[in-house]
């Protein structure tokens, strides 16, 4: 981790490396593809999920690429222990929230806060660069850290504990993680959090849990946000909340729009019963 010397100024991460995919085949040479069947397609799909370290690197073995994840997530691993044992003693609730970009994390923080009133909480905002989303929370007259990771495409614990150090968490608070926009490295990292809540748009498209199937198996919560653009965008709510459900059946679904506050208050009701477990 590498800080700034001026104070206030946002801290910059050193790019992190990219562990593989959390599931998924070997593919063959590119002139056909393997197939949950076993063999190759000319002129076919290409699959590069299925072997055993869920994706293929040019001249490393799977056992390779297995090793390197395994001590990448170690190490991380250590990191967020930490970080969720300062979070447990403050007896406060920590989530990581998780989306592509643009499905209005920010904007639900930010009426989240407004609504949550005068209750300890603190936010940690990670992007690769600028400090809009942190100055967009703290314009709320909450405390925020901005984390820009450079080229690194998601937070880990080690920038947490950075973050943390600065922030001095309140006894009792929330703790919000607002993660880097990428649907794919960060369902890969603990970051010391009591959940991982996942955020899908409704101008997503009512696949996208399928296509990234292993952010909403990790997460705990999926909120399906914007909800008050459904009826100009020809989607079938129904249909976002079973795919999210194929991909992991455990999950609660809440339905949201931060602009009108549809589904808010279930939203608050989460995260106060979170809190509540923690002691608070």
């Amino acid at each position: 981790m590498e800080k700034t010397g001026q104070a206030g100024a946002p801290l910059a991460a050193k790019p992190a490396a990219h562990p593989a995919p959390l599931q998924s085949v070997a593919i063959p040479a590119l002139g056909g593809a393997l197939h949950d069947h076993g063999h190759a397609h000319a002129g076919g799909d290409i699959h590069l999920g299925h072997g055993p370290a869920g994706t293929e690197v040019p001249g490393m073995s799977q056992e390779r690429l297995i090793e390197i994840e395994t001590d990448i997530l170690s190490k991380n691993d250590a990191f967020a222990a930490r970080n969720r044992a300062a979070i447990t003693a403050r007896h406060a609730f920590a989530t990581n929230l998780v989306s592509s970009p643009g499905s209005g994390k920010t904007t639900l923080l930010c009426r989240t806060i407004e609504m949550l009133g005068e209750v300890p909480l603190a936010v940690i905002e990670g992007d690769q660069q600028t400090t809009n989303d942190a100055d967009r929370i703290r314009a709320t007259g909450a405390p925020a850290i901005q984390v820009n990771t450079g080229k690194g495409c998601h937070l880990d614990g080690r920038m947490v504990e950075a973050a943390l150090a600065r922030l001095g968490l309140p006894e009792g608070a929330f703790l919000f993680i607002e993660n880097v926009g990428n649907l794919v490295c960060p369902a890969a990292f603990d970051l010391g959090e009591d959940a991982k809540v996942a955020i899908l748009s409704v101008t997503e498209g009512e696949d996208k849990p399928l296509k990234y199937p292993d952010m909403f198996a990790a997460a705990g919560l999926a909120i399906l946000n914007k909800v008050d653009l459904a009826p100009y965008c020809d989607v079938d709510l129904d249909l976002y909340e079973a795919n999210v459900k194929r991909v992991n059946p455990a999950i609660e679904v809440l339905r949201v729009s931060a602009r009108t506050g549809e589904g808010m208050q279930a939203w608050l009701d989460w995260l106060r019963a979170g809190l509540a477990r923690k002691g608070a």
